[in-house]
């Protein structure tokens, strides 16, 4: 048995080399929790309870018990808990034991990831073959699976796991091959529910519809048991997401051990700029100390690039420090090809690895042992998915460590600032949008070619089905025969041109030319950012320079570089105003939420030193424009709060700008968001309303509640964006308060002290 990690050691001898500077902003110590536990209002049948007794399952965590209560009085269950929580066993007792009583039972598992599936056919296996089971009782069917097994498994199987784009794409519209699965479907199990928000749990929600509604065709009403890491609305999130009422279980009852959770901020190296140094440099010494000192380590990153570039660092710094170990350590991340995932996870989870490094597809609840400490580079984006990364190490019953690394940016820098706001705050919104225009009109497509609409489906895709299908109907993409709604004959499986886990639906190809071969595919909506001419691109830690861009067939060419940096898109936005449909006062200001037009265009690209993240140089770009539509917030700014800059001889255009920068990057704190899914436009004089305007807008088409959200709470908004600004040591601003990484500006016109006088004007402050 390994010894058990000491934290306090550890964060000593960290503190005691030369690279220390202070970067420890707060340490909080989260005490071990003992387990609570509970009966269930009526025994287990007898195999199911001598199976779990022999595993060491049972006493039942109070959770646990509450939730298979709910499930076996047929409710809908949505379990909201800690990772490691043991979440698995509130939907398999209820499931197994229903396979066990109920002849011809049938369940539907669905992970967010193949992955997620493949490890729980294991633990399933593991625990309840052949003691209960027989083989081939439970099956994963995804796009691995090879076109030999598919009928035996549609035959046979009484648990299918599956993920939501094989539904889509495979079992929804091939039905009528699944009518024994539809038919007796008891169960549908939807786990990591907090996943599926913004487009991806638009696009499942509308799948979840599609299934109730081909359930309710063949004669079943299954029920949903849902779980998810800790969020703010489970049961709204839940009720959205699958359009049926839920009973909420979020009294976790498992035990923990204790952990020491370090707020990392990088040192500042220019004190006239406030730059820090860089957060990647600082993840790749901690993740090499902890392996070093051979303590079991996975550190992430927010992207594939930052993934591999950490990954590179490490491996170099270890090949000087301790040649020995530059082979216990892997990179993870999507792109890479199923098998190598598969060994990666294998090998962390057996010892073989000492650390990896990886984006959030290790996350979720993969079975990769007990790791001691995680590295998280940069705030993920939502106080959920920080205590998932968080909770990949100490899933025992020992001491963990975890580090939360400061990016140079508001929201970063106000939790290193407030650490408390972080640790007492209650747990972001998950956002859905399944009424989004764009998404419910391509699901619609889809569930007339499963069966005809008609008038019943409201039940299921609620009132904005009428009006879409009428619009529909008068493109000339359904036709209505006796009250049904019949897809045109020219469309063939819409399904299959449906990508739910984007709006576009589209991708581009990268074509590396040393080999002539695919390299990977970039979607749509991010190419022009990703792939445009004299992009780096990065691919199983090798860099690649795009060297041509094909717009008309959508490919991208790349050659191998050893280029020493990478690259850094810059757009600009503009915004056209099409109907206002919310507004309130807040004060002296008037604030609107509204359906408008977005044109962002990438006009340029930084290069950026790889070590020190230094700008060694800048191009231009001429891409075409991309236009969508989507949703809004905007307000005007009280006359009072103008008058006072003109006084104070401050930049109104730079104080517009700056307030937009920081608001944007603060607004993940109230909605589950990244950075990423919003955008925003200032400007001094709007010609959609004749006055100075920030607008803040959801980056994808049609909206998926993130402005919304902002417009309810925009007075909490803008006092936490006032107190990122006002916070900030520097004197005229810096990327940890007003100046933006994807600003195609070049961040000017920029004032900070205007900045703070909008905001406080829109507060009511003196």
């Amino acid at each position: 048995m390994r010894p058990t990690m000491d934290t306090s050691a550890f964060l000593h001898y960290l503190t005691a080399q030369p690279t220390y500077s202070g970067q420890i902003a707060h340490i909080e110590h989260i005490p071990a929790r003992e387990a609570n536990c509970a009966e269930l209002d009526k025994p287990l049948v007898s195999g199911l309870q001598d199976c779990l007794n022999e595993h060491g399952l049972l006493p039942l965590y109070t959770h646990q018990a509450e939730a298979i209560n709910y499930a076996r009085q047929g409710r809908n269950v949505m379990v909201s808990t800690s990772s490691a929580s043991g979440k698995t066993l509130c939907y398999n007792i209820p499931v197994l034991e229903s396979i066990l009583t109920e002849p011809g039972s049938r369940a539907l598992y669905l992970f967010p990831t193949k992955a997620l599936a493949q490890d729980q056919l294991r633990n399933l296996r593991e625990l309840f073959w052949p003691s209960l089971f027989k083989i081939g009782e439970f099956a994963t069917f995804d796009g691995d699976t090879p076109q030999a097994e598919r009928a035996e498994i549609r035959k046979r199987a009484k648990v299918i796991l599956t993920n939501p784009d094989m539904l889509h794409v495979g079992i929804l519209p091939n039905h009528q091959s699944w009518s024994r699965l539809l038919r007796h479907l008891r169960y549908v199990v939807v786990d990591e529910a907090h996943i599926y928000r913004g487009v991806f749990g638009s696009h499942v929600a509308c799948v979840l519809r599609r299934l109730r509604r081909l359930c309710q065709f063949y004669g079943s009403n299954p029920q949903f048991i849902c779980c998810s890491a800790t969020i703010a609305n489970p049961g709204e999130h839940t009720a959205r997401l699958v359009g049926l009422p839920f009973e909420i279980v979020d009294n976790d009852g498992s035990p923990q051990g204790s952990k020491d959770f370090v707020f990392w901020n990088p040192p500042i190296i220019d004190d006239a700029r406030s730059v820090r140094r860089s957060p990647n440099s600082e993840a790749t010494s901690l993740f090499t100390e902890l392996v070093s000192r051979n303590i079991r380590s996975l550190t992430f990153a927010h992207t594939r690039r930052l993934t591999e570039l950490i990954y590179t660092y490490s491996r170099q710094r270890l090949a000087q420090d301790n040649p020995a170990l530059t082979n216990k350590i892997k990179a993870y991340r999507a792109g890479y090809l199923p098998q190598e995932r598969r060994q990666i996870e294998q090998e962390l989870f057996s010892g073989q690895l000492l650390g990896v490094v990886a984006t959030t597809a290790l996350e979720l609840g993969i079975d990769i042992g007990d790791l001691e400490a995680t590295v998280l580079t940069g705030y993920p984006g939502s106080i959920a998915s920080t205590w998932q990364q968080a909770g990949r190490s100490g899933r025992g019953r020992g001491e963990s460590l975890s580090f939360l690394i400061a990016l140079d940016n508001p929201l970063d820098q106000y939790f290193m600032r407030h650490p408390d706001f972080f640790f007492q705050k209650s747990f972001e919104n998950a956002l859905v949008n399944p009424s989004n225009s764009y998404i419910l009109r391509a699901h619609l497509l889809c569930a007339a070619w499963e069966l005809p609409l008609n008038s019943g489906d409201e039940n299921f895709f609620g009132s904005a089905l009428t009006q879409e299908r009428a619009e529909m109907e008068g493109q000339g993409l359904l036709k209505e025969r006796s009250g049904r709604w019949h897809l045109s004959p020219a469309i063939a499986y819409p399904a299959q041109s449906i990508n739910i886990r984007s709006t576009s639906g589209e991708n581009f190809a990268i074509i590396d030319t040393s080999t002539d071969s695919l390299l990977e595919t970039v979607e749509a909506s991010v190419a022009f950012s990703q792939i445009h001419p004299g992009a780096i691109y990065l691919h199983q830690g090798e860099a690649y320079l795009v060297t041509k861009l094909d717009l008309a067939n959508r490919t991208a060419y790349a050659e191998p570089t050893t280029a020493p940096y990478y690259t850094q898109a810059k757009e600009i936005t503009d915004l056209h105003i099409v109907r206002v449909t919310r507004d309130k006062s807040c004060g002296q200001a008037k604030v609107y939420l509204g359906e408008v037009e977005v044109t962002t265009t990438v006009v340029g690209f930084k290069k950026k030193a790889q070590f020190t993240e230094e700008v060694i140089g800048e191009e231009l770009l001429d891409l075409p424009p991309h236009h969508f539509p989507t949703v809004a917030l905007w307000f005007d700014l009280p006359p009072e709060a103008i008058a006072r800059l003109v006084k104070a001889q401050l930049d109104f255009a730079g104080g517009l700008h700056a307030a937009e920068h920081a608001a944007i990057a603060i607004l993940p704190l109230f909605a589950l968001c990244d950075r990423n899914d919003i955008g925003g436009v200032s400007t001094p004089f709007h010609p959609d309303t004749g006055r100075a305007q920030i607008f803040i807008y959801d980056a994808y088409p049609g909206g998926i509640g993130i402005a919304e959200k902002g417009f309810d709470l925009v007075e909490e908004l803008w006092q936490a964006t006032l107190k990122a600004v006002t916070e900030c040591l520097c004197q005229e601003g810096c990327p940890s308060c007003i100046q933006s990484p994807k600003c195609g500006n070049n961040n000017k016109p920029l004032d900070k002290k205007a900045a703070q006088t909008l905001l406080e004007r829109l507060l009511g402050e003196r």
